[in-house]
């Protein structure tokens, strides 16, 4: 994990061994969002069978979701004072979610996608208490907002499946 960037002080009113800890988590669940985003979009480019489009619009709109709430989650990790990160390298020492290198069918690929979406809820969770105790209400609402989409996704996905 970077330093802090010591240009300007951030005086939010959270402590920097709070901060730090926060933004370990975030970096944590900013690398499974990343991931998640990566299989999905994978996963709506080639996907095949009877439900194509139903999975290839779903998908899009998943990836499209993950996107912006990669932005959101690295910028909250820049507002508590540090750097976010950015590289391939780095979100697969931090990922909890599984590379998919193959290309499963339809079925499996919504199976996958349910794991990852409840592995993003899990990740969340974890850095819940954390922000919590560090009375970080913008970190508790951001993760409010990540698990409940999540939640419904994994949901809705799940539906779908025999």
């Amino acid at each position: 994990m970077a330093t802090a960037n010591k240009i300007a002080p951030v005086n939010i009113g959270i402590e920097e061994k709070d901060r730090k800890e926060i933004v370990e988590g975030l970096s944590r669940l900013l690398a499974d969002t990343y991931t998640l985003y990566l299989k999905t979009h994978y996963f709506h480019w080639n996907v095949t069978g009877p439900l194509f489009n139903s999975l290839h619009l779903m998908f899009e709109q998943q990836y499209n979701e993950l996107a912006l709430a990669v932005d959101a989650i690295a910028e909250r990790i820049r507002t508590l004072g540090y750097p976010a990160p950015g590289s391939y390298s780095q979100y697969a020492e931090l990922t909890s979610i599984e590379e998919t290198r193959d290309l499963p069918e339809a079925e499996e690929m919504v199976r996958l996608l349910v794991e990852g979406n409840e592995a993003v809820v899990r990740t969340a969770r974890l850095v819940f208490p954390i922000a919590d105790s560090a009375n970080d209400e913008s970190t508790a609402d951001l993760l409010t907002q990540r698990m409940s989409i999540h939640e419904k996704t994994a949901w809705m996905l799940r539906s779908m499946l025999k």
